[in-house]
C-alpha cells in the first residue's frame, strides 16, 4: 500500500473514528473526571469539588462494596461454571446422531433469541409465590408441600436468578462447543475406537483438546458479561431480600441514581472497569497461550 492510499484509507475511516470518539471517549473521560470529584445530581449547578482518590479509597473500604464484590463473584462462578458444564454437556448430545436432532439445535437459540428482561419477567412469574408454574411442579411432585416465595428468601435469591441466567445463557457455550466438535477429524475417534479406548478416554484425549481453545474463549467472554450483570437483577429482584442479590453494576446504579451520588458512582464503575480489563487481559494470555501451543 502507497503512502497515498493510506492517507486516503484514514481520510475515509475518520467520520467513524470522530464518531466512536465522542460517542464512546468522551463518556469515558467524563466518567474518569467526575470519579475524582464529589459530584451529586442534585446539584449540577454547582461545580464539583476535587476529591483525588477519595471515591475509590471509600469504595474499597465500603463494607457494601465489598459484600456486592462477594455476590459478584459468587455470582460469576456459579453462573459460569453452570453454563460450562452444561454447555459441555448438551453439546456433546447434539454432535450424535439421533431422530429430531435438527429440532432440538434449532430449539437450542430460543433462550438466546428472547431479551434480557424478557427472560428476567418470564422466571420472575415462573417464580410467583401465589401462581408460579415453579412451586405448582414441586407441590405435584411431593417435593415441597407449600408454595414458596423464591425471590423472597435472602438465601435463595441470588441462586434462583443464577438458574434464570444460566437457562439463557448456556446456549452459548452448546453453540461454541458444537462447533469445534464439528472440526475435530472422525477419524481419530475410530482409530482410538479400535485401540480399544474407551468412551472417557476419548473424551480427554481427543474431544476436551479439541474443544478447549474454543471454551476458553467463551469462558472468559462470559465471565465478562457475568461480572457487568445488572438487568436480570433489576427485574427480578431490585437487588432485594436484603442487599442479598445487589451486584456491583446494581450498586453502581443504586450510588448514581438512588442516592444521587454521581462522583462516587463513577469511581464504582470504573472498579468495575478495571475488573473487566483484568479479565480481558487473561483472555488475551489465553488466545496467546493456545496460539504458542498450536
Amino acid at each position: 500500500m502507497t503512502r497515498r492510499e493510506r492517507s486516503t484509507a484514514l481520510l475515509m475511516l475518520l467520520p467513524i473514528l470522530v464518531v466512536v470518539l465522542g460517542a464512546i471517549g468522551y463518556p469515558l473521560l467524563r466518567t474518569l473526571y467526575l470519579s475524582f470529584t464529589d459530584s451529586r445530581l442534585t446539584a449540577l449547578n454547582q461545580a464539583p469539588n476535587w476529591v483525588g482518590l477519595g471515591n475509590y479509597v471509600r469504595a474499597l473500604s465500603n463494607p457494601d462494596f465489598q459484600a456486592a464484590a462477594a455476590r459478584t463473584a459468587y455470582f460469576v462462578l456459579v453462573s459460569v461454571g453452570l453454563e460450562l458444564v452444561l454447555g459441555v454437556l448438551v453439546a456433546l448430545l447434539l454432535n450424535q446422531k439421533f431422530f429430531g436432532r435438527a429440532l432440538v439445535r434449532v430449539l437450542l437459540i430460543v433462550p438466546l433469541a428472547l431479551p434480557t428482561i424478557v427472560n428476567a419477567m418470564m422466571w420472575r412469574w415462573i417464580y410467583n409465590p401465589e401462581f408460579g408454574a415453579f412451586n405448582a411442579l414441586l407441590t405435584q411432585l411431593h417435593l415441597i408441600s407449600e408454595y414458596r416465595s423464591w425471590l423472597g428468601e435472602p438465601g435463595l435469591a441470588m441462586n434462583m436468578v443464577i438458574v434464570a441466567d444460566v437457562w439463557k445463557n448456556y446456549p452459548i457455550i452448546t453453540l461454541v462447543v458444537l462447533a469445534a466438535l464439528q472440526l475435530i477429524p472422525k477419524e481419530l475417534f475410530e482409530a482410538a475406537a479400535i485401540d480399544g479406548a474407551g468412551a472417557w478416554t476419548r473424551f480427554w484425549r481427543i474431544t476436551w483438546p479439541g474443544i478447549l481453545a474454543a471454551l476458553s474463549v467463551a469462558m472468559v467472554l462470559r465471565t465478562i458479561e457475568a461480572v457487568k450483570v445488572f438487568d436480570i437483577v433489576y427485574v427480578m429482584t431490585r437487588g432485594g431480600p436484603a442487599d442479598s442479590t445487589k451486584t456491583l453494576s446494581f450498586l453502581v446504579y443504586q450510588e448514581g441514581f438512588s442516592y444521587l451520588r454521581s462522583g462516587s458512582a463513577a469511581a464504582y464503575a470504573y472498579l468495575v472497569l478495571l475488573i473487566s480489563i483484568v479479565l480481558i487481559a487473561l483472555y488475551i494470555v489465553l488466545l496467546r497461550r493456545q496460539e504458542r501451543a498450536a
